[in-house]
């Protein structure tokens, strides 16, 4: 049957048209973007799984460029071994040279000044062995450094993180400051009988505020001993007595007044400690005769002389027996500076290992992530060819079926 307000024919014509018409658009769309699957409606599973490959990858470019922060640091670190095991060498040479037989103790103090100026040259290298802000062999760099090195998904989706160890030391001659300990507040005064308080010192200062700060602390100058740290021992000697106190961290100028007056009740002696805008002052009491009152402070850094290469402080060939003792110190120290040059070494041979892993296995989620995605452009353009005929068929097929009803004119003429 014919019917001029149904046309069958036309609407399967149209149909086909427009199917092919979005399957056309499809593959222009894959073309234009070199992808098979460009967002989440196109196929929501392959999607979710290309964007958590992407993450990765994205999360592996950073592990790189922090291993390679951590191989730099590293191999400055082993750097600075090597040159002190090549100092250290040299010292021994010296040694030697200081046992050999006819050396005058003349030639001997000359060797010495020779090894005083190679403990400088390691001690400067220790000093400066450091990258951006990390010093591996000086012992301010907390043991082991971690160093992210992995980034490792389970099965369940949770990811934890892998690391590099890397074993710090401390290749200091001493953790003390220059010249050992550091003279602070001095001064002398006078009580005479009858005089009252004599003031005996100047105000008691602390290094970053109000109240004494630890030793270690970043604000802290081991060096400046006019202004107090915690362990700064304050010492006043009255006549031949003396009593000290050693400030607290946190410790104030009423805090200090108080530990002094409890150590000079305990040493006996008589006499009264006050204080007044900070400044200490004593008073004999009336009766009491002339007395000569001081007041000092003195600070040994705490730990002096623990650094890994501390026997090299006492390292003295001028003395008797000097040379023999120093050889068999200056093995164990050039032990010390090897080990530590081997652990670097190492350390540095896994970061160059995982480096070259992390770009190999970056390369492999990529392909990954394109065979999931990527478009095959070949296929591609051979579909394109193929629906562009497919296209212009229909569209001849539609204007077909479009003319079929104009024939029913002739069966009414």
């Amino acid at each position: 049957m014919s019917s001029i307000l149904t046309n069958n024919g036309a609407m399967v014509a149209l149909q086909t048209l427009k199917g092919i018409n979005a399957s056309l658009a499809k593959t222009q769309d894959q073309i234009s973007t070199g992808k098979t699957i460009n967002s989440s409606k196109d196929n929501a599973a392959i999607w979710a799984i290309s964007k958590t490959m992407e993450s990765d990858v994205a999360s592996f470019k950073t592990i790189d460029q922090t291993l390679a922060l951590g191989e730099s640091t590293v191999a400055v670190a082993r750097a600075a071994t090597e040159s002190i095991t090549d100092l250290l060498n040299k010292i021994k040479t010296k040694v030697i040279s200081a046992q050999e037989a006819g050396t005058s103790a003349e030639d001997r103090k000359k060797i010495q000044e020779d090894i005083n100026a190679l403990k400088q040259s390691i001690a400067s290298a220790v000093n400066s062995a450091q990258f951006s802000g990390k010093n591996l062999i000086n012992g301010t760099t907390t043991s082991p450094m971690k160093v992210m090195s992995s980034l490792d998904r389970s099965l369940d989706g949770s990811v934890s993180v892998g690391t590099i160890d890397v074993q710090t030391f401390d290749l200091r001659m001493s953790d003390a400051a220059p010249g050992g300990a550091v003279t602070g507040l001095s001064a002398t005064a006078t009580a005479t009988d009858g005089g009252g308080a004599v003031n005996i010192g100047s105000a008691l200062g602390f290094q970053g505020g109000s109240g004494a700060i630890a030793a270690n602390d970043p604000l802290a100058d081991p060096s400046n001993g006019t202004s107090l740290l915690a362990g700064d021992v304050i010492e006043i000697t009255v006549d031949s007595d003396s009593f000290s106190y050693t400030v607290q961290e946190g410790d104030t100028a009423a805090e200090i007044l108080t530990g002094l007056n409890a150590a000079k009740t305990t040493a006996g002696v008589g006499g009264t400690l006050t204080q007044s805008a900070g400044q200490l002052s004593f008073d004999a009491g009336t009766g009491s005769g002339d007395m000569a009152v001081s007041l000092s402070s003195s600070r040994t850094p705490a730990g002096g002389g623990t650094g890994g290469l501390a026997d090299l402080e006492t390292l003295d060939v001028t003395v008797d027996g000097g040379a023999e003792a120093a050889l068999d110190s200056i093995e164990g120290l050039i032990q010390v500076a090897v080990d530590a040059t081997a652990t670097f070494g190492s350390a540095q041979g896994r970061f160059e290992t995982q480096r070259d892993f992390i770009g190999k296995l970056t390369d492999s989620m990529r392909s990954g992530i394109g065979a999931l995605v990527d478009a095959n452009m070949e296929e591609a353009s051979a579909r394109l060819q193929a629906l562009q005929v497919q296209q212009q068929l229909a569209t001849q097929s539609l204007s077909i079926a479009n003319q079929a009803p104009q024939a029913l004119l002739s069966l009414f003429r």
